[in-house]
């Protein structure tokens, strides 16, 4: 037996600090947290200075059991989580669970995977940071008290089943509030007049700095230039500079990924997570920019080296963030001389993308030489201008340069290009002048990645909340992320060319999204709810308050309980009070007006199955319901657009001399066929799909279905052997198992089938529900 044992949270990290100890270390893993608040009630003691009640859960009861009898034989334990809140309290529940004695427990943090990181953490142990702990518990047993008391609050006013939290429900209100902007927002149009000019053969694009209101004043610019000449006015060329961004935060890391890799925010910290685990990277939760001595002098190694000395220039970059420990790193490679990082494609290209950002940071500043040049026009007090930008030195532009989250203006074409050259005086020859109505835009919905952004802004949560806190609001179907297609919209696009003047009207697609973040109506409805009832709790500048009182908490400024009753009382007095409201009174119910034809009251509401449009009062019996569709919010549908639900469903057609019918329900829009139900395509109209359309849509599915099916047994139905998006697998009630490599799905035996779901851990043995052996 090894005489000390070292206990980490993940499998992957063990394994790869069991690599950089010797035999004398036996490294192992907790797979995370051990301890949690019950559910119920009896979590926190609310009379008892809020005194939590910790239990281990379910499926850390042998993991524990395990650690106890390793723990028992070793002479020393390093507790070895990670080094920051979340870390501190997993080692201190550890350190709870399993009764480890002070004189035999040392605390180890790194914020890298590597021999010298491990080695040195091993040297200089410390004991567990109860002040970070409390902070954790504060953050674990505040958001336990809103959603606990908050949620059913919900239920009984609004829905059942909806959940809102302290976090969550901020980033839900935002999301709400850019929904009602954009909607509001009244689009006003104006003229942008651009021209093309060419010198020697060449050709560079020049502007108007004004924009007209009116296609009138537009026009008559346009007329007046048909007789005017060109000439360069003025000519100024002057040195600037590109300075690097700073190496990746935690938010920024998901942000540049997000725009160059597309990946979700999620998605980068998982793929990250493997990187850190694997020791590729520093430790991925943070928000310092901040580079140790030793990160920038291997840096300059790899940057002189690979680029030469004049490539390099030292940086020191300080947080703006007040919450940031600076004694903390950014996110970077913990060895630069290395460029590959691992053979799978999401890994490398998040790892080069690290890398890049980090090398970056510490190269020479970009040198360029920005052209102005001033148009003059002869019959006009107004001039054009054209500017260029020429690279004098790359610097750290041969490795890396930041995206940005700004939208380009509609049709504009990049106008700092090259420009020829040119001197003061010179005519210059106008090829065409085009005057572009555009339209004003509200800003833009956002991104996971400029969510967090935001977030980020407000002070609100912090590098390990980002991603917890928009996969949570996704979940509760609060808000979903989804491409939507834009609408045609016309413009006026006038041109003057070779004497002439032409006007004309043209067609551009407007307002199509892509991987946006969308609120729902029950989002709509919730948000309202819990701004008039609980404004605290979903206030900006309030939430922010809170993390800067975890903050202080994790300092040692300030007692977690004292903190936590500060924001009880006040909080639960509003429970109390919400208790009383009606539920009629809450807005999740609307009166668009009067039916028509039958003067029946029409509603939009929230009801069970989702948002709907309504005939008639709740108590009658002959009410009609109708779905509404995607992107329809029970605040602005019209009654034209409930009398248009209103045909729904609609009779398509026959198949198989059966009738088919078109409608929308909770999934979105379908064709009901011989009592089966078919989803429609993207594109597809429930108002507008034809009888072929739909047959076809019925003969596909089949077809799908048909090819999904490999196998079933007699001596089983529920177990399944079936086509899926990744290759063939079992299913056996709702759960999934994976095909052994070797093994030919249309081949497996009923009891080698048998034998794989055995050996492949699922929640349906839990449940008691695993198949029956074939009694031989």
């Amino acid at each position: 037996m090894s005489k000390n044992l070292v206990i980490v949270e993940s499998p992957a990290k063990a394994k790869t600090i069991e690599g950089y100890l010797g035999k004398d270390f036996k490294v192992v893993s907790s797979y995370g947290h051990v301890r949690d608040l019950p559910k119920g009630d009896k979590a926190i003691d609310i009379k008892n200075r809020f005194k939590p009640t910790y239990e281990v859960t379910a499926d850390k009861k042998e993991v524990i059991k395990n650690l106890k009898a390793l723990s028992k034989d070793a002479e020393m334990v390093y507790l070895a989580s990670d080094d920051d809140r979340e870390g501190e309290a997993i080692s201190w529940h550890l350190k709870e669970v399993l009764n480890l004695k002070e004189d035999r427990t040392k605390r180890i943090v790194f914020r890298e995977i590597t021999k010298n990181a491990i080695t040195k953490a091993i040297e200089n142990p410390r004991g567990i940071d109860y002040d970070l702990v409390n902070a954790q518990q504060a953050r674990r047993i505040l958001d336990r008290l809103v959603g606990f008391e908050l949620s059913p609050i919900l239920w009984k006013k609004i829905k059942t089943g909806l959940s809102a939290g302290r976090v969550q429900s901020v980033a839900v209100r935002l999301i709400v509030e850019r929904e009602r902007e954009i909607e509001g927002h009244k689009s006003k149009s104006s003229f942008r007049i651009t021209a093309i000019f060419e010198v020697e053969g060449k050709t560079f694009q020049a502007e108007l700095p004004k924009k007209f209101e009116t296609k009138a004043e537009a026009e008559d610019f346009l007329k007046k230039c048909l007789d005017a000449s060109f000439s360069v006015a003025n000519l100024e060329k002057k040195p600037t500079k590109k300075t690097p961004a700073p190496p990746f935060t935690t938010s920024t890391l998901q942000q540049e990924a997000s725009r160059k890799l597309y990946f979700s925010v999620a998605q980068t910290m998982s793929v990250a997570q493997k990187l850190y685990e694997a020791g590729k990277i520093s430790y991925m939760r943070t928000d310092s920019t901040n580079l140790s001595q030793e990160a920038m002098g291997a840096a300059k190694s790899a940057i002189e080296n690979s680029f030469g000395a004049q490539y390099h220039k030292s940086r020191q970059f300080t947080t703006k963030s007040e919450s940031a420990q600076e004694a903390h790193e950014a996110i970077r490679p913990t060895d630069f001389s290395q460029t590959q990082a691992s053979g799978d494609r999401n890994e490398q290209r998040l790892y080069e993308l690290i890398w890049k950002r980090a090398i970056a940071s510490q190269m020479s500043d970009a040198e360029l030489e920005k052209t102005t040049i001033t148009i003059a026009i002869s019959n006009s007090p107004l001039n054009l201008i054209a500017t260029g930008e020429v690279i004098k030195f790359d610097g750290f532009l041969k490795v890396y340069l930041e995206d940005t989250d700004d939208e380009p203006e509609e049709d504009e074409e990049g106008n700092k290009s090259l420009l020829p050259p040119i001197k003061i005086g010179q005519g210059l020859n106008l090829q065409e002048m085009k005057g572009r109505e555009t339209f004003s835009r509200p800003a833009p919905r956002y991104t996971e990645a400029s969510l967090v952004k935001k977030l980020e802004e407000l002070g609100i949560g912090r590098p390990s909340t980002y991603a917890p806190t928009i996969s949570t609001i996704q979940k509760r179907e609060y808000v979903v992320k989804e491409a939507r297609d834009g609408t045609p919209r016309n413009y006026v696009e006038m041109k003057i060319a070779k004497g002439q003047f032409q006007d004309s009207t043209k067609t551009e697609n407007t307002g199509a999204e892509k991987n946006k973040l969308f609120p729902t109506n029950i989002a709509m409805v919730v948000n309202d709810f819990l701004v008039e009832h609980f404004p605290n709790v979903i206030d900006f500048h309030f939430t922010a308050r809170v993390e800067k009182e975890f903050d202080d908490i994790a300092a040692g400024g300030q007692d977690w309980q004292d903190m936590i009753d500060g924001f009880y009382g006040k909080f639960h007095k509003s429970v109390e009070e919400t208790e009383q409201v009606s539920r009629q009174d809450i807005n999740s119910s609307r009166l668009i007006g009067q039916h028509p034809t039958s003067g029946k009251n029409v509603y939009a509401r929230l009801g069970r199955f989702g948002p709907l449009v309504q005939i008639g009062e709740t108590e009658d019996e002959d009410k009609q319901f109708a779905s509404l569709k995607k992107g329809q919010f029970i605040e602005n549908v019209t009654m034209d657009d409930a009398l248009e639900l209103f045909k729904l469903p609609r009779e398509v057609g026959f198949f198989e001399d059966k009738k088919m019918t078109a409608a929308i329900g909770r999934f979105g829009p379908y064709i009901r066929h011989d009592s089966s139900f078919y989803s429609l395509e993207k594109g597809q109209d429930p108002m507008a799909i034809s009888e072929d359309e739909a047959v076809t849509l019925i003969q596909n599915k089949r077809e799908a279905d048909a090819k999904k099916h490999i196998k079933t047994f007699d001596e089983n139905p529920e177990i399944q052997i079936l086509n899926g998006r990744w290759g063939p697998y079992i299913k056996f009630g709702k759960n999934n198992y994976k095909i052994p490599k070797g093994k030919e799905a249309e081949q497996l035996s009923y009891a080698e089938t048998l034998s794989i779901i055995e050996t492949q851990p699922d929640a349906g043995k839990k449940k008691g529900k695993f198949p029956a052996k074939k009694k031989s």
